[in-house]
This record gives C-alpha cells, structure tokens and sequence, in this order.
C-alpha cells in the first residue's frame, strides 16, 4: 500500500484521509495537541450540508474524525514540527518519531488573528466571531460590531447588514486600508456606522456579549457601548512557519496552488484554508480535501 501524509485535522484534512483510506491508501494523519481546526471554537453550526437543526462544532468533527479512523485513518495526535520534501519518501517529523510518505497532503489551515483583549477568548462563540458568512444569522435584529480595515472587514459588515440592525465599524486609523470598491459599498450603507481612531479593548458579558469598552486613540477617551456580538475581522495566519525552504509560499504565507491542489513540489498536495483565504469555509475546505486525496491517488497511481 501507498503511504500518504497528512498533515492538520480540520474539515479539510480528515476529508482528505476518508476518501484517501477509502481508495485503499495507507493513512497517517497528524493532527496537532489541538485537532479539529477552528470548528472546535465554533459552537452552532448550521450552514454545513446534512444537519437541518444545525450541529456543535465538536460533535461535527468528532462525527468526521470517526468516519476517517472507520476507514483506517491512523491518526496521531501530535504535531508537525519538521518536514523534508527533498525527495520521496517525504518525511515529516513530529516530537517522538519521524514518518514517511509517498505522497504528502498539507490541510494546516490559518489561525484567526484576534485582539488579544479581555473577555475575547471566553466569549468566542457566544457572541465573538470572525466569520460572518458562518454566524450572521444568529444576530438578526441585533447591533454588532465589526473591528478592521481591510477587505475582510468590509465584507464582515456588509454580510452582517442583511442581519443586523445596526452595525459599526471600529478602526484604528482615520482610513481603511480596503479597496476603494468596498469602502463605497460600505459608505453607501446605512446600515453601516463608522468609528474612526477607535482600539476596541474590552468586551463585556458573562456568558454573552452585552457591550464593549473603546479607546479613542487621539484623545485617550475611554466609552462603553452596548452591543450584542464583536466580528474580529483583522487578517488570518496560515500555519506554514515549518514549510519556509520546503514549498512555495506566497507574500502573506500562504502556499502557493500550481493547478488545483497541486503545489511546486511533485507529490505534496494542499487543501483547505492554508491556501484558501477567499472563502475559508468548513465545506470548502472539505471539498478540497476530497481534491486532495483524489488528486494523491492519481499521482500515486501514475507512478507505480
């Protein structure tokens, strides 16, 4: 049996080890200390197919870990810490033993870049998101509030406005760093409130976002406002820090894609939102995943 690698053990990776197990390859998936991607911090799901009432985050992928390991997906719990794409076998390390593979798939994903402020980290899925095309629905006729400037946080308040019944962004600087594009469309909303010179540094509520404490940046005044949910649209972090040297990044750190799921080393195959920062979605990053294992088989194929 061919042996193939994969590396993460979000939507994307344990996809990519069900239909690879399930084309008779042998799998080692290596899914990190925290498995499951950014669907472990996400508490009702309901825009992913086959769960009508919505499902938890975790029980979605506990359900979509199982099916991998039904099919004899080997995964261990440990992460990545050193790769060698020189030459197959490819071989990845982790802290207590090197594994090799014929073929590599890497599923590492992007982290949220968050605020780092008190109360984020507890409310994250009570009221703190960073995906509004995933969590707009919960806050229909509900004020929110969206903290960037780029095109992120743009199409953040745009999404929410079809929701929302008020919705402010709070930026840092006095202008966005957005395209001119977007900017009008969110200037042209209005729906859409803007605060400029402004650092969102609390976010208040027990068990739910009640409000937030703001910083004007020039005159040092600190206000509170009542709000029901915080959307933290500052930029993503793919997790490619041990594939510098390896493969081809692009200028933010994302792995560069040649066709599909293919990269520039023969043999290594990408999936999900390590190369995917458009819609970084869980069924997108699914769907690559499938890509993935189908495009390894292939190559898998052609060279035995």
């Amino acid at each position: 049996m061919k042996k193939v690698l994969i590396i993460g053990s979000g939507p994307a990776g344990l996809t990519a080890a069900i239909y690879a197990s399930r084309a008779a390859l042998d799998v080692t998936l290596l899914a990190g200390t925290a498995w499951g991607g950014q669907l472990m911090l996400t508490t009702e799901v309901e825009n992913y197919p086959g769960f009508k009432d919505g499902i938890l985050g975790p029980e979605l992928m506990m359900a979509i870990r199982g099916q991998a390991e039904r099919f004899g997906t080997k995964i261990i719990d440990e992460p990545a810490i050193k790769v060698d794409f020189s030459a197959p076998p490819f071989k990845v390390a982790t802290d207590t033993q090197t594994h090799e593979g014929d073929a590599v798939i890497i599923a590492t994903g992007a982290d949220t870049m968050w605020l780092g402020v008190t109360g984020e980290e507890r409310l994250i899925g009570r009221g703190v998101s960073s995906c509004a095309p995933c969590d707009a629905f919960f806050f229909k006729e509900k004020k929110v509030i969206v903290v960037g400037g780029g095109d992120s946080a743009m199409e953040e308040a745009l999404v929410l406005s079809k929701f929302a019944t008020e919705v402010t962004i709070v930026h840092r600087r006095d202008a966005f760093r957005a395209s001119k594009i977007m900017q009008e469309k969110v200037k042209s909303n209005p729906k859409i409130k803007i605060i400029w010179n402004t650092e969102l540094t609390d976010i208040v509520g027990e068990n739910k976002v009640e409000g937030v404490k703001l910083n004007n940046t020039q005159t040092k005044m600190v206000s509170e406002m009542a709000i029901d949910g915080v959307f933290v649209a500052i930029g993503h972090t793919p997790n490619t820090e041990i594939f510098k040297g390896q493969i081809d990044l692009d200028d933010k750190g994302y792995i560069k894609v040649i066709d599909h799921t293919l990269t520039n080393v023969e043999g290594v195959f990408v999936a999900g939102d390590v190369h995917d920062h458009h819609y970084r979605q869980a069924v997108t990053a699914a769907a690559f995943g499938c890509m993935a294992a189908m495009d390894a088989e292939k190559w898998l194929e052609g060279r035995s």
